[in-house]
């Protein structure tokens, strides 16, 4: 069997790179849909979804950025703490090591000598009080760049998809809808691969919600689009 035969349950690349598609597909067709409801013309729908599409992407960086250095930060606070602790204390450090592989299920004897065994390598010893107290992976935290950049992208490939039949020209919402709405189904269908959902399910799932906020957007737009002359 090989080493890594599980799937990705973190959900480390694939919740910021789903995330960003369907955002991108969503929002930058829902206003696509509420600016051709209240009959804007074409230069206008492209100027919004271009619009709508560098101004999602520049957030959906800020905050991805913003929320994972955040929390990096505090991780690698909370890691120094348990660093200084265990210089501190490695005798108390020890004992709740030991104290933790007991909970696991290991006799107290067998569990006192494991956590002796660990703590003679520090780094070693640091790395698994962190991870059994803090539930992370001191080596392993994730980037902000990486995360911001990825966001970027990934939610200027979703936003651009509706809008690429005006870009190409047409002035036609149903075609820039068929774009839309299949990008959500196959997003819907590749997280399926990775999860116990069939990608059916998956694939309507995300559809379903994409087309209740485009036609209430829609909606929005015929309704407001005609008071306003």
């Amino acid at each position: 069997m090989p080493k890594n035969h599980h799937r990705d349950v973190t959900g480390g690349w694939l919740r910021p790179a789903v995330f960003g598609v369907t955002d991108g597909l969503v929002s930058n067709f829902s206003l696509i849909a509420g600016m051709a409801g209240g009959d804007a013309g074409h230069k206008t729908i492209v100027l919004t979804g271009l619009a709508g599409l560098v101004a999602g992407a520049c957030s959906m960086a800020a905050g991805e950025f913003i929320s994972v250095a955040s929390q990096t930060e505090v991780t690698q606070a909370e890691i120094e703490l348990e660093r200084l602790e265990l210089a501190r204390r490695p005798a108390a450090e020890m004992k709740e090591l030991a104290e933790f592989l007991t909970e696991r299920g290991l006799d107290a004897d067998l569990a006192l000598e494991a956590a002796r065994q660990i703590h003679r390598d520090p780094d070693q010893a640091l790395i698994v009080h962190v991870q059994e107290e803090l539930g992370v992976d001191p080596t392993d935290l994730p980037s902000p760049v990486v995360a911001a950049v990825s966001s970027f992208g990934s939610f200027a490939i979703g936003a651009v998809l509706p809008l690429l039949p005006y870009l190409l020209g047409l002035n036609q919402l149903w075609v820039a809808m068929l774009l839309a709405f299949g990008g959500l189904f196959a997003c819907g269908a590749i997280v399926s691969r990775v999860s116990s959902r069939t990608w059916w399910f998956s694939g309507l799932r995300q559809l379903l919600f994409g087309m209740a906020a485009a036609v209430v957007t829609f909606g929005l737009g015929a309704l407001i689009g005609g008071h306003l002359g």
